[in-house]
């Protein structure tokens, strides 16, 4: 089991972050990518590569349209080589980036044709001009400079050449079937954003299953992880109110469009649509969000996980048994400024993770 921790991109704060990270025993820190809200995660990524030796450094998450897929890859394998070998791309549709930007989530065929070209970057090979992506009204052909010699493809033409530029993962997040879908026929691990309910997560990986076998990818090589809201306390109702901003951040994604995704009871639903109708992007993620109220307490244990150390474990080792490799877990964290979140955040990392690794 891997354990991840989930931070914004904040550059004067990273290398002790990524230290701390390190020494307390997580695998790996994930950073989101949302130009208006936070810093560029790969110069993030690269700072904390400098003062760690094992510590795994991902995007969580980029997307699709902020950033062409040769700049993703390039970015990628930066990393790659400055921390021998520890990067992964872990990517969705967009969110918040795309939000502050007047635009909703990607397109499902532009998604799906990105990751295939990001796959070919990260592969060594080339995608062809005439598939790059560039609008003629961005910039014309390259023949109006009429050069005596020039690209006939694009690639990544700096990396191969040292130990260090294996390929870089691809993780794909995801909640709906669709996308689901997508990340089975082309991620190297499928990162369910669904919660952390048993029967939800079992749904996601069947549906990625089915995807697989249907494009012709054995479904048993599929790897998965899921990003699980968690809160170590004993104060249930002081642990559900720490976590209600970053539970309903990822609970939205289920009712992003207003229809629920994946297995629910009638409770649940309603919860679903009541957190789509009230977001408030101007409050992504934040306390004292109008979104936070939605999230009922029956909801806020079902979705995420609350409660004492044993009880954490216990449920975390549940999903593991049923095929999760990999935790994002997201939640206070020990760079926060509360007490309180400080303290949850050293019963994970003090109480939990030690019982996850017996």
């Amino acid at each position: 089991m891997e354990c991840w921790t989930w931070r914004v991109s904040e550059p004067t704060g990273i290398m002790e972050f990524a230290r701390r990270a390190e020494a307390q025993g997580w695998d790996g820190i994930g950073l989101g990518d949302s130009q208006s809200l936070t810093g560029d995660p790969y110069i993030c990524l690269a700072l904390a590569a400098t003062v760690t030796d094992t510590l795994g450094l991902a995007t969580s998450v980029t997307n699709p349209v902020t950033r062409h897929a040769s700049v993703t890859a390039t970015s990628a394998f930066a990393v790659q080589r400055l921390s021998r070998g520890r990067m992964v791309i872990g990517i969705g549709r967009g969110d918040s980036a795309l939000a502050h930007l007047g635009r909703a989530p990607a397109r499902l065929s532009w998604f799906e044709n990105y990751l295939e070209q990001l796959q070919a970057y990260l592969e060594g090979g080339e995608v062809p001009l005439e598939d790059a992506g560039v609008p003629d009204d961005a910039a014309p052909p390259v023949d109006r400079l009429r050069l005596a010699k020039a690209p006939e493809a694009s690639s990544i033409r700096w990396v191969g050449n040292e130990t260090d530029d294996r390929k870089v993962p691809i993780e794909v997040a995801a909640t709906g079937p669709r996308v689901i879908g997508i990340a089975a026929r082309q991620a190297d691990r499928v990162m369910l954003a669904v919660g952390a309910d048993p029967r939800r997560i079992t749904w996601g990986m069947e549906t990625a299953r089915d995807a697989a076998r249907r494009a012709g990818r054995d479904p048993e090589l599929l790897s998965f992880g899921a990003y699980v809201n968690v809160v170590c306390t004993e104060d249930a109702t002081a642990g559900r109110e720490l976590g209600r901003p970053s539970t309903g951040l990822f609970a939205r994604f289920s009712a992003m469009y207003g229809e629920v995704a994946g297995p629910t009871d009638e409770g649940q639903a309603e919860v679903f649509r009541e957190l789509h109708n009230r977001y408030d992007m101007n409050l992504h993620g934040q306390e004292g969000g109008q979104q936070t109220t939605a999230l009922t307490d029956d909801f806020m244990d079902g979705y995420a996980i609350v409660g004492a150390p044993g009880y954490c474990a216990d449920r975390l080792t549940e999903l593991e048994e049923l095929g999760v490799s990999k935790f994002g877990i997201v939640g206070p964290d020990f760079a926060t400024n509360s007490a309180v979140a400080e303290v949850a955040a050293a019963r994970f990392t003090d109480d939990v993770l030690p019982l996850l690794r017996r």
